[in-house]
């Protein structure tokens, strides 16, 4: 046990989920007031301005932060306190709670996800990885998976489209992008070792899965001190439009076209490729990933 956490910055995404759980946030602050604690409550719909106003509210020195939404608030939050020492709680509300779901948080029940962040106030933390992405100018951390191939594209299709909402607007970019799914020619130096290949997927994860279930790294451990590197080298559409389904179950890892490797540093660069961190659009590559490891403490 510890003491208790008396002061919460809440940082709340309205539209979590398209908008279908827009209660999940007042009703976090609502129960977190009723246990006693002072609530620092910031909601924007806008992320770059929820993120600033977020900022603002930590500075004033509070025990911890709880971000309401999904993958994307919890990337959020993990850019504001990695390497601080300041905890973060999560409610998993969103279309995506991949991190949450890793923490053995629950993901589908609202009043659940309070209690157990309510029970998390009063105990010590659980310290976890994180990784560290170096893009140009730029650095910024993820907690569960950066993409950059086939699943990259699909969230980048998918955030140009207005309909439909929900998952389906996910189901239609895929189908789309596999009309024109081909292989990427990459070069990576994982760990200092250069290779080149050419691959439909590239992958570095921190947690098993991303994008709401699909298992892309079924052994990876958020407090392992490594990042699993996740390669589909090429094969043809029709045989990779067979095989997608079996990530979902984590049943993927034994494909002769499959390779996972632990490394601590990876550099990913390719020509027209986007990449996007925990649903999040990080640009074009190239990247480097480099794992931290217990630069997180997380209230799970």
């Amino acid at each position: 046990m510890t003491a208790s956490r008396r002061t919460v910055v809440v940082a709340v995404n309205p539209m979590a989920a398209f908008g279908h759980r827009r209660d999940a946030g007042p009703r976090t602050v609502e129960r977190l007031r009723a246990s006693g604690r002072t609530v620092i409550a910031v909601e924007q719909a806008n992320r770059e301005l929820l993120r600033r106003e977020t900022a603002k509210a930590l500075a004033d020195g509070p025990d911890a932060l709880v971000v309401v939404g999904g993958d994307g608030m919890a990337s959020l939050g993990i850019d504001l306190v990695a390497e601080t020492g300041l905890p973060l709680g999560i409610v998993a509300s969103g279309t995506g709670n991949d991190l949450a779901d890793g923490l053995g948080l629950p993901v589908d029940d609202t009043e659940a996800a309070i209690d157990r962040l309510l029970e998390a106030l009063d105990m010590a933390p659980r310290v976890i990885d994180a990784a560290r992405i170096r893009h140009g100018e730029l650095t910024t951390w993820f907690g569960c998976v950066l993409s950059a191939g086939f699943d990259a594209r699909v969230n980048e299709r998918a955030n140009l489209m207005t309909r439909p909402r929900g998952r389906g607007r996910y189901v239609l970019a895929m189908l789309r992008e596999l009309a024109t799914l081909r292989p990427r020619r990459y070069r990576i130096v994982a760990d200092g070792e250069p290779m080149e290949l050419e691959a439909m997927l590239v992958s570095v994860a921190n947690n098993p899965s991303l994008g709401g279930g699909m298992r892309i790294a079924p052994d990876a451990r958020l407090d392992d001190g490594r990042l699993d590197l996740f390669v589909v080298a090429r094969m043809s559409r029709l045989r990779f439009l067979r095989l997608f389904p079996r990530v979902f179950a984590g049943t993927h890892t034994d494909l002769p076209e499959v390779t996972l490797r632990r490394v601590s540093t990876v550099r990913i660069e390719a020509d027209d490729v986007i990449v996007y961190a925990d649903g999040e659009r990080i640009g074009p590559l190239p990247v480097e990933v480099t794992v931290v490891p217990a630069a997180l403490r997380v209230l799970a």
